[in-house]
């Protein structure tokens, strides 16, 4: 918790967690107001945690929260109010205070003289020169005049955004590159599934996010508002504004949990729980523990979502921790699934379908997760199978891990760089945008048919890095991808079904067939996920180091011999 002043009225700060309330009551404040949308990232508590703790210990609390980047000028207006309104001293807090204190700022114009207002930020730790910028031009923020400019920019420091760096580091010490993200912390997630089933501790999968960024790699601590591709800019939190020649995005995607009626509130208690969340899959092994009987309910969302295999991964590790206590004859295992099918490639179907009826699992397909009622322990789904009419259907349970339902990021979704669905519209093969041709998009953003997974994200890497250099060097396209992705689905403690595939479900394995079958289950793939692939992710693809993800490369067309005449 770090509460930075402001004035006497208000502070802002980064992040809180239900645990730094009461040292905020301790500091003197008296109301809390959240700047941040629920779900904005992996290890972010809800409001609905935080307004909780605040009432326990008599903190008003006001949820205005403000999508990354995006400050109107009548949500100004609205924070004015709430000012107000609300018991001082404030403490506001987003995700970095950046959004806070362009709020207050833009709150403030035509009550303080500028200077003062960004004095009192800056002396928090704020620039709000942008934000003066704007207040200056009638509310626009004008993109001809740039507070930095790189040759390279890359939005986004997930596990695509720091492969990438790497990638282009590694071919070209020349050229400045720059990484935005306001993260401290970089998470492994494919790393939660195990956390849920006991195997690894949380803590493992996390590093703080400078120790990653490659030398010689610039890193913006910020949030992206909005791209202004015609004028090679973005716009920063702040109001702040950065030029590029090449850019490349890859934010990730955004959980969208509020999209279930009630699941919110109930997360984290009630037996409901999610490893998609870092905070909760240690609470997913708590109650995987305890349990001795009754009903486990996994859910699946309709796609697409990061890592299709890892609602069902959870549910096998649970199985098999329960069938390795004996109780799991007392427990009804329940996959409920929006779509129809239990995996994507029906080549691993088959080891799938041995092991959910060795569980004695249910298969439910066609539910859609819309309502959980946490403290009656009830979850209602729509049911709609093809050419049937759609119907509502409530079950109980005992347990409740949920895939939330997923969507791009809101800033991607109203920028110029998305399509209809608003994903980052680009070519499958060269990962180049379809509009903007010094524009480039890799990971789970944008809109490749391919499978949403950091394996994924592992090969289109290179790919980006070749033809980003490539573009830069006024030459071609010099590599594709080729749909790559990989789901190692844990089906068992100890062994492994390694699924990897390309587009249209080709199978693509990285191993020959008499080392990792990978439709079948398997001891070494289990090792391969548990001991080679967290080394493998930090030491080699977040470092440039192209291990079995060297880039395809494209093929010149034959043409045809000339004829004479």
């Amino acid at each position: 918790m770090d509460p930075r002043r402001i004035d006497d009225r208000l502070s802002v700060s980064p992040q809180i967690t239900a645990a730094d309330v009461a040292e905020l009551k301790r500091l003197g404040f008296r109301a809390i107001i959240c700047n941040r949308p629920d779900g904005e990232g992996a290890d972010q508590p809800t409001f609905d945690e935080i307004e909780a703790a605040a009432k326990a210990v008599g903190l008003a609390t006001r949820y205005l929260p403000i999508a990354s980047g995006i400050v109107l000028d009548g949500d100004a207006d609205d924070f004015a109010l709430a000012l107000g309104e609300l018991p001082g001293p404030v403490l506001a807090y987003c995700r970095s205070g950046t959004r806070s204190a362009t709020l207050w700022s833009l709150s403030q114009a035509g009550r303080r003289p500028l200077p003062q207002i960004l004095a009192a930020a800056k002396a928090a730790g704020y620039d709000m020169n942008g934000v003066a910028r704007r207040i200056a031009n009638g509310g626009r923020t004008p993109t001809d005049v740039a507070d930095a400019r790189y040759d390279i920019l890359i939005v986004g420091a997930g596990a695509a955004g720091i492969a990438v760096a790497a990638s282009l580091r590694a071919r070209s010490e020349t050229h400045s590159i720059a990484v935005i993200d306001p993260a401290d912390i970089h998470y492994y997630q494919p790393g939660w599934t195990m956390v849920g089933g006991g195997v690894f501790e949380p803590q493992i999968t996390a590093r703080t996010m400078g120790s990653l960024i490659p030398d010689g790699v610039t890193w913006i601590k910020a949030a992206v508002a909005a791209f202004e591709p015609k004028d090679d800019a973005v716009i920063l939190d702040g109001c702040r504004v950065v030029k590029y020649g090449r850019l490349v995005v890859c934010p990730g995607l955004k959980l969208d949990w509020g999209r279930v009626k009630g699941l919110e509130e109930t997360l984290g208690r009630n037996g409901v729980t999610s490893n998609y969340r870092y905070d909760l899959a240690p609470y997913t092994w708590q109650l995987v523990q305890s349990l001795q009987r009754g009903r486990a309910i996994f859910t699946q969302p309709p796609m697409p979502i990061k890592c299709a295999g890892a609602p069902q991964k959870a549910m096998y590790l649970s199985a098999d921790a329960w069938n390795r206590r004996g109780v799991l004859d007392d427990i009804d295992i329940h996959f409920c699934n929006a779509g129809g099918v239990l995996f994507g490639v029906k080549d691993y179907v088959p080891a799938l379908m041995t092991y959910v009826s060795a569980y004695h699992a249910s298969l439910d397909f066609f539910h859609n997760l819309v309502a959980v009622d946490g403290p009656a322990r009830q979850a209602t789904f729509e049911v709609k199978a093809p050419e049937t009419e759609a119907k509502t259907v409530t079950m109980d349970f005992d347990f409740l891990h949920v895939c939330p339902p997923q969507t791009a990021p809101d800033f991607i979704r109203v920028s110029p760089l998305a399509d209809a669905a608003g994903w980052v519209d680009v070519d499958q093969a060269t990962l180049r945008h379809k509009t903007y041709d010094n524009i480039w998009s890799l990971g789970d953003v944008m809109n490749a048919p391919n499978a949403k997974t950091a394996a994924a994200a592992r090969k289109q890497a290179p790919v980006v890095a070749e033809n980003v250099i490539a573009d830069i060097q006024s030459r071609s396209p010099a590599a594709q991808y080729d749909g790559y992705g990989s789901c190692p689905l844990t089906v068992e403690r100890g062994k492994i079904v390694l699924a990897e595939f390309g587009y249209g479900g080709a199978l693509k394995p990285s191993f020959p067939r008499w080392l990792i079958d990978g439709t079948k289950p398997s001891r070494l793939a289990w090792l391969l996920k548990e001991r080679m692939l967290p080394p493998i992710y930090w030491k080699a693809m977040l470092r440039g180091r192209e291990w079995l993800a060297k880039p395809e490369k494209i093929q010149a067309v034959p043409q045809p011999p000339k004829t004479a005449g």
